[in-house]
């Protein structure tokens, strides 16, 4: 049963981008950075997106169900990453109201678009509800074993993961330029 309603979710999948946007404008207004926030949120970061390049290298999207990599532990490792980036990034901006927005963000942004993915992800794969009930949606859990592992660096770039590094090195550099000049 969906936590969310449909038209609800259709809306955010929409504004996941450009909330995303909005609240790299807060960490520029609001941040307030130095550097041992800097020290401790960027390792926390790093794994976000080290997390988000491992499930990207691994996403076939809509060709098949992605049970390899981090998806053998958690079926939204790619939001998990995003939420380990935007923590470390919080972390390093030194503001905890910062906090509360990118929890407001996950919590009525990304959970209802993953809702919504994994009912399309059942449409389209017969096998999605077994995968479900082994794989947890967001605690990653040790799986009983490994399926091989398929992680290819032309995958990632297929689908565009680059673009997250871009992203948190702009946010980072201006956090770091914001400790040093402002």
């Amino acid at each position: 049963m969906p936590l969310f309603p449909k038209s609800y979710a259709d809306t955010v999948q929409r504004l996941r981008v450009p909330s995303g946007l909005i609240l790299a404008a807060a960490f520029v207004w609001l941040a307030d950075p130095v550097l041992p926030t800097l020290l401790a949120g960027f390792p926390i970061a790093v794994l976000g997106l080290a997390l988000r390049a491992w499930a990207a290298g691994h996403l076939r999207k809509n060709e098949r169900l992605t049970m390899t990599g981090p998806y053998a532990f958690v079926r939204n490792p790619l939001y998990i990453g995003t939420l380990l980036t935007a923590i470390g990034c919080t972390i390093a901006a030194a503001r905890s109201d910062l906090s509360l927005l990118v929890g407001i963000v996950f919590l009525f942004v990304y959970l209802p678009v993953m809702e919504q993915e994994e009912q399309h992800l059942a449409n389209l794969f017969p096998e999605f509800q077994e995968y479900a009930a082994r794989v947890p949606q967001l605690l990653p859990r040790v799986p009983a074993s490994m399926p091989p592992q398929g992680f290819s660096w032309q995958v990632y770039l297929i689908n565009k993961e680059q673009k997250a590094l871009y992203g948190f090195l702009a946010v980072y550099g201006f956090l770091i330029a914001k400790s040093i000049w402002f």
